[in-house]
């Protein structure tokens, strides 16, 4: 379940976060971050049921950033 832009962007404005700060017409600075939050919606979300919980949200994240830095990469590295 893909999640709509405007539910992403208003939840973002919501919590006072800054949707991009790459330079104008530079699509290129924001790419390692696009990719990161590409790859933690697909792998972390995809097929999950949203919650409602904000702790709960923030524990899946968390687990997900701890596995993406300290496992994840060594698994692709093994392919």
């Amino acid at each position: 379940m893909a999640l709509p832009v405007a539910y992403c962007t208003q939840k973002l404005a919501d919590h006072h976060f800054i949707q991009s700060m790459s330079r104008k017409a530079n699509c290129l600075d924001n790419a390692p971050v696009e990719s990161f939050f590409h790859l933690l919606k697909t792998e972390l979300l995809n097929g999950r049921p949203l919650t409602r919980n904000i702790e709960e949200f923030k524990r899946l994240v968390n687990g997900y950033i701890n596995f993406f830095n300290k496992i994840r990469i060594f698994l692709k590295q093994m392919v």
